[in-house]
């Protein structure tokens, strides 16, 4: 006769690894770009597309022009801790940077194959996949960048210039400002040439604001305030009071780098282009200005 007693480990054990192995399938392991995930055909065509949409900008070799270069280790050093969709989305979604059309998913997908292919990776006989799934899966080998240099033992400095409120009005505030007014300005949207000499004068405003296209200053804005948090960093910062900044306070530090984490969510949902995850990002950007305005600002400025 059948004992439970005795039969139910076993019948524990096989569920286990049915649920393993399920859990395994479901949830592929990331695979490298050397494993042979394009074909020659494939980087043949992406090669065509590279002529007449990315040559101009990133030179015949992809060695670098007016854009950054696409192959070698600087590169692949840049791309290498991220997925290949990464990468893919950055083309899709931001290149060529003029106002041409942007190339399809399998145009991207065609052209990612090409660039493989001048990196020295091996071909395969399976076409890379354009679905955001199938890129995700997929990796650069660790160690494709360069060696990380030793820091140099001394570097120059430069003393600020300004106090925290003028840095926070000068960058920060305004920049701040743009990345919130994606919320109900879509910057795809093509708006008419201003008169920036209306009004007897010359408005700088508005001819800042039509020097480059409306997600370009979205990204220029997100980045200007995550790198702003470096700058409030700086030893020697005074507060608009006269005080000294508490750059070495650990809540300041801590609020410093919220700010630099949130300007960098703000990036990456810029280049996305959509306006409703830029939208959301602002959420995380609001949080970390009122993290530290409740513990720092107020009548005596910069002080707890």
């Amino acid at each position: 006769m059948f004992s439970l007693q005795r039969g139910l480990p076993g019948l524990l054990l096989v569920c286990s690894i049915t649920v393993s192995s399920l859990l395994a399938w479901q949830s592929p392991r990331p695979q490298s770009v050397s494993d042979g995930v394009f074909t020659d055909p494939q980087a043949a065509r992406g090669q065509t597309i590279y002529r007449a949409r990315c040559a101009s900008c990133h030179g015949n070799a992809m060695e670098g022009r007016t854009g950054p270069p696409l192959t070698g280790v600087d590169f692949l050093g840049n791309w290498e801790p991220q997925p290949l969709l990464e990468l893919a989305g950055k083309i899709r979604n931001t290149m060529p940077k003029d106002e041409s059309a942007r190339l399809s998913r399998q145009e991207t997908a065609d052209l990612v194959a090409y660039m493989l292919q001048t990196a020295k990776f091996k071909a395969g006989n399976t076409e890379l996949q354009p679905d955001d799934a199938s890129l995700k899966s997929l990796r650069f080998p660790a160690g494709s960048g360069p060696a990380k240099a030793a820091s140099p033992a001394s570097q120059p400095t430069l003393p600020p210039s300004g106090n925290v409120a003028q840095v926070m009005r000068g960058i920060l505030f305004p920049s701040s400002n743009i990345v919130f007014t994606v919320q109900s300005i879509d910057p795809a949207e093509k708006k008419p040439q201003a008169d920036i000499t209306a009004g007897g004068g010359f408005d700088w405003l508005t001819w800042g604001g039509g020097v480059y296209r409306g997600w370009d200053v979205v990204d220029y804005a997100a980045i200007s305030v995550a790198e702003s948090a470096t700058l409030l960093l700086t030893p020697g910062r005074r507060c608009e009071n006269g005080r000294l900044a508490p750059v070495t306070d650990p809540d300041w530090i801590k609020f410093t780098k919220e700010l630099a984490d949130a300007g960098n969510a703000s990036y990456k949902a810029s280049q996305a282009r959509n306006q409703e995850l830029v939208s959301d990002s602002t959420n995380r950007l609001s949080e970390s200005c009122n993290s530290c305005h409740r513990v720092y600002r107020g009548r005596t400025h910069c002080v707890k």
